[in-house]
């Protein structure tokens, strides 16, 4: 599949399961309700029948059918699949991520960045050879955007726990207990602040489902991953580190498996070196290969005045720079 192809697919994988994650407790796919104490599944009750008059027999069968077996289940194929790809779910599905992504495609149009803490703007010539522009009246879309999907977020979490009909009829209605008006109104504040500040953060070091994926990943020395082919690095020569540019999670593509834990599988590295190498990339996105051979795309080590020395990655781009 084309560099192109490959992100217009992901981004309909991501499109269709946000829409799924917003109605799925309208349909009762998955959601549990406090008011009637158990859990919906495909529209059926999910309920052990803990607190209910049973007999020891039909609990214990409640308890393996409905809770061990699923759970255990559930499990064995997050980490079989959280083995082999890692972090494919944020990448290709996640709706956070998918916000994320949004609000970093706006951001980098008002301040030339994809976050407020990365040191230094974007390129100048996109990846496409387009001019990039930066234009602060873009934060009247970001600021608002990300006050949207916050109080979007919230309302739709609070479906997952609560009738999510009720909770439209009394927003709609003006009728919410104050309570359910505290809840929208703290975790629409958190959620802001989140998405305006700390959504890489909370990516890489707050999610405890993208931890887990990240260790079955980690364990998997042949696992779905980024791969730098060392013997190309000369192409490096003349790009702009447009795949370090182009990764939503602020990582290096170009080095070793254990310096890109976080790695959500998006491919957009990939994607970006595709274009800029005109068809013939450094990266590739494949399983089987020893990601922890991989080396910095340009080397660290150069020879000067008839010597090999060692030098840091950003001495040794410089130095290329000038020379090329």
């Amino acid at each position: 599949m084309q560099a192109q192809q490959l992100q217009i697919f992901r981004r309909y994988t991501q499109s269709a399961f946000f829409i799924l994650f917003c109605v799925a407790p309208l349909f009762n796919l998955f959601r549990y309700d406090l008011d009637e104490g158990h859990f919906y599944l495909l529209s059926f009750h999910w309920s052990i029948g803990i607190g209910k008059d049973l007999a020891v027999g039909e609990l214990a069968k409640n308890l393996l059918l409905y809770g061990l077996i699923p759970i255990v289940f559930f499990l064995a194929l997050g980490l079989f699949i959280f083995y082999k790809f890692g972090r494919i779910y944020c990448g290709w599905l996640c709706p956070h991520f998918s916000v994320v992504e949004m609000i970093n495609q706006n951001l980098s149009k008002a301040i030339g960045k994809l976050s407020l803490w990365d040191k230094k703007e974007l390129p100048a010539v996109q990846v496409n050879g387009e001019i990039r522009t930066k234009n602060t009246a873009w934060w009247f879309v970001v600021v608002p955007l990300s006050i949207a999907m916050a109080f979007l977020w919230s309302v739709v979490l609070m479906g997952y726990i609560i009738n999510p009909y009720s909770v439209f009829s009394q927003l709609w209605e003006n009728s919410l207990s104050f309570s359910k008006q505290m809840f929208l109104l703290v975790a629409t504040f958190i959620l802001t602040f989140e998405f305006l500040f700390a959504r890489h953060l909370f990516c890489r070091f707050g999610c405890a489902f993208g931890l887990f994926q990240s260790l079955a990943w980690m364990a998997n020395r042949k696992a779905l991953v980024i791969n730098f082919e060392k013997e190309k690095s000369v192409q490096c020569k003349s790009c702009d580190n447009y795949c370090d540019h182009a990764c939503p999670m602020r990582l290096k593509p170009r080095g070793m498996k254990r310096h890109m834990f976080s790695c959500t599988q998006c491919a957009q590295c990939v994607s970006a070196c595709n274009i800029a190498q005109q068809g013939k990339p450094v990266l590739s996105w494949k399983p089987n290969n020893q990601p922890d051979n991989n080396a910095v795309a340009i080397p660290i080590t150069m020879m000067v005045n008839n010597k090999t020395v060692k030098i840091g990655k950003e001495k040794t781009n410089r130095i290329l720079r000038k020379n090329s």
